[in-house]
């Protein structure tokens, strides 16, 4: 008997469409999860739909239009998508069945989970697609995965892919798309990662004794902070860094996607931006390592909105590496982290 096994990748989520009904869905859909605003339900519920969310929506609506593909719809859908074409078809069908989901709305892991236990798999192998682990994206999608399986009478094996920030494949993968780009003409390169509220970092900390409580925190990988966010961060920016031969004083860390008036991960990309044309540094390059498919964070956020703040403190112009999508060497990554 051949054993097979299912292949799940989970991306974020998208709405069904740029309409204002679609978005508006998405984002109740997306708010409400405990992980990733993890106040009370009561709380929750009150801030996402009384207040987040009927402010949010309409001006959301218009973002997603701006980036959505006449043709293919959402840019973080057909990536995805087609990412999981090429990993299908460069893995043995009667070994692996590989399918792909979203973890707010669809195609659901309900459906993609379905279809494995209708194909009588033995074994599923989870793989969130957010390289640095974070409890608001890949414990959301494990936790989801283990909700709808518990209520199967037959559960086969599950193998969750934590993390893989420091996969060699996916550093060669993001060195490789910087290398399409003349970084010697660039003043500064920015590794903008998509923040989280520090108070979720600090809760993660056990010890509550090490997180954000020093500058160097998040310096090194210890055990103390092996599945902190930010030091994973930190960690894949030095080895991408490392196989583009960058000098530390060529390249920085920031965070972008901030809401609300909470602190969050810093340093702000916002912030870094404006200050940087008064030290003459008009011309950069900016990676998203945290995002291996492009999408209205770096699309929209970064290219746009980035750009327009960039040029108002006398910025000149920003070039956004293109992420992972699904070239070769990410499609290699890919099978690299779930075969092994």
């Amino acid at each position: 008997m051949i054993k097979k096994t299912g292949i799940l990748l989970v991306n974020l989520g998208t709405p069904d469409s740029p309409k204002d009904s679609d978005v508006y869905r998405y984002l109740i859909e997306f708010l409400t999860d405990k992980r990733v605003i993890d106040y009370s339900w009561l709380a929750r519920q009150l801030l996402v739909r009384g207040i987040i969310v009927p402010t949010r929506y309409k001006n959301s609506a218009k973002t997603y239009r701006a980036v959505w593909d006449k043709e293919k719809g959402s840019p973080l859908l057909f990536h995805t998508k087609e990412l999981a074409d090429k990993v299908r078809n460069q893995l043995d069908r009667e070994r692996y069945s590989v399918a792909f989901a979203m973890r707010y709305q669809n195609p659901s892991i309900v459906a993609a989970l379905e279809k494995f236990r209708q194909e009588q798999v033995n074994e599923i192998v989870v793989l969130p697609l957010f390289p640095q682990y974070s409890s608001a994206c890949n414990g959301s999608v494990i936790q989801k995965v283990q909700e709808i399986t518990s209520k199967w009478l037959t559960i086969p094996d599950l193998k969750f892919i934590h993390h893989f920030y420091d996969n060699e494949k996916f550093i060669e993968a993001f060195a490789a798309q910087g290398k399409k780009h003349n970084l010697e003409a660039f003043d500064l390169i920015v590794f903008s990662y998509h923040g989280l509220p520090a108070r979720h970092l600090k809760n993660g900390d056990i010890t509550q004794q090490h997180c954000l409580q020093q500058e160097d925190c998040c310096s090194k990988i210890s055990e103390i902070n092996q599945h902190c966010y930010r030091a994973q961060c930190y960690a894949t920016t030095r080895l991408i860094a490392e196989k583009l031969n960058l000098s530390p004083d060529k390249y920085t860390v920031t965070f972008q996607s901030r809401l609300g008036k909470e602190v969050w991960l810093q340093p702000y990309t916002t912030s870094v931006l404006t200050a940087l044309p008064q030290q003459g540094i008009k011309n950069i390059l900016v990676f998203s390592p945290a995002f291996v498919a492009d999408c209205l964070e770096t699309i929209y956020e970064i290219q746009v909105e980035y750009q327009e703040l960039f040029e108002h403190a006398g910025g000149e112009k920003i070039t956004l590496v293109e992420s992972l999508n699904s070239t070769d060497k990410w499609v290699d990554a890919v099978i690299d982290i779930v075969t092994k």
